[in-house]
């Protein structure tokens, strides 16, 4: 049996990619795959008066998620049960993270949490973190003469 066919290019990247799927077919990679992506996935927006959260997290009852904040930190926490139909024995493949989960993103600024605001639709959970009233820059007119 020959090693090398002729008009076949031997590409050992290919191969050890090949290798590493196989071996890496059968572990569980919860919550952290090989690309290290976190769940849920967020954006961040800063709106000027407020920032603005975004969190994908389909499939998750909205009375099972819990936002906090905490000396500049924010912090979601939930749960996505599984289907009473799906036992883990069943699956060929599984991508999708079942179980408990949390994220917790450091703020770029104060905010006020009285005003905080969150909605969840369609999947999509949205805070609303307004900034705190002492750190929106404001104009102080310049006068000419002494300060009375």
């Amino acid at each position: 049996m020959p090693v090398f066919r002729w008009g076949q290019n031997w590409d050992p990247f290919r191969d050890l990619e090949r290798e590493v799927d196989r071996l890496l077919q059968g572990m569980n990679m919860s919550l952290q795959g090989r690309s290290n992506r976190r769940f849920p996935l967020i954006n961040l927006r800063d709106l000027g008066a407020e920032f603005l959260l975004t969190a994908e997290i389909p499939g998750v009852d909205s009375g099972s998620i819990e936002v906090t904040v905490s000396g500049g930190v924010l912090t979601i926490r939930g749960t996505r049960e599984s289907p009473p139909e799906a036992r883990e024995d069943t699956f060929r493949r599984q991508e999708r993270f079942q179980g408990a989960w949390q994220r917790s993103v450091q703020l770029p600024d104060r905010i006020d949490e009285a005003e905080m605001k969150a909605d969840y639709t369609a999947g999509i959970l949205r805070i609303t973190l307004p900034r705190s009233q002492d750190t929106i820059s404001r104009t102080i007119p310049v006068t000419e003469g002494p300060a009375s």
